[in-house]
């Protein structure tokens, strides 16, 4: 058994080492057909980061006033309101001394002003001043884009 180990051995000891330009050439065609598939992909989830988080935040006020509307018995918001970091918040005090941003966890760290209609939906919004999407437009069918 140790024969055929060290002849083994001897092989690799003594034969051809490292690659051949053909291997290494292989191996950066490949590399750069996976970068040029993988980088454009990236590239997509960072643009959606965004998109997404704002889409986060309006849901989170929107359940916010639904959670105020249902702590203080309200059917409707008599002349609406707004919620957000900019304006304070305008909404009517409810019967149980809440207000909408008490179900806020982060109420000063919203990016965008959000204008409540008297059913407690988002009507609309606009980002503040060094808003992290100030690109974005919010219409109520489609959230953020």
């Amino acid at each position: 058994m140790k024969k055929y180990l060290r002849k083994f051995m001897k092989h690799f000891r003594y034969g051809e080492k490292g690659f051949t330009l053909i291997e290494l050439l292989v191996v950066v065609a490949i590399l750069g057909v996976l970068a040029a598939v993988i980088v454009p992909q990236v590239g997509k989830f960072i643009g959606s980061g965004t998109e997404e988080a704002a889409n986060t935040e309006a849901h989170d006020v929107q359940t916010a006033v639904i959670a105020y509307m249902a702590d203080n018995n309200l059917a409707t918001i008599t002349g609406g309101g707004t919620v957000g970091p900019a304006s304070g918040e305008d909404l009517p005090a409810g019967s149980a001394n809440t207000t909408a941003w008490s179900f806020l966890t982060n109420h000063e760290g919203l990016q965008a002003v959000y204008t409540i209609g008297t059913d407690g939906s988002i009507d609309a919004a606009s980002t503040i001043t060094g808003s992290k999407w100030t690109d974005l437009t919010y219409t109520p069918q489609n959230g953020w884009q």
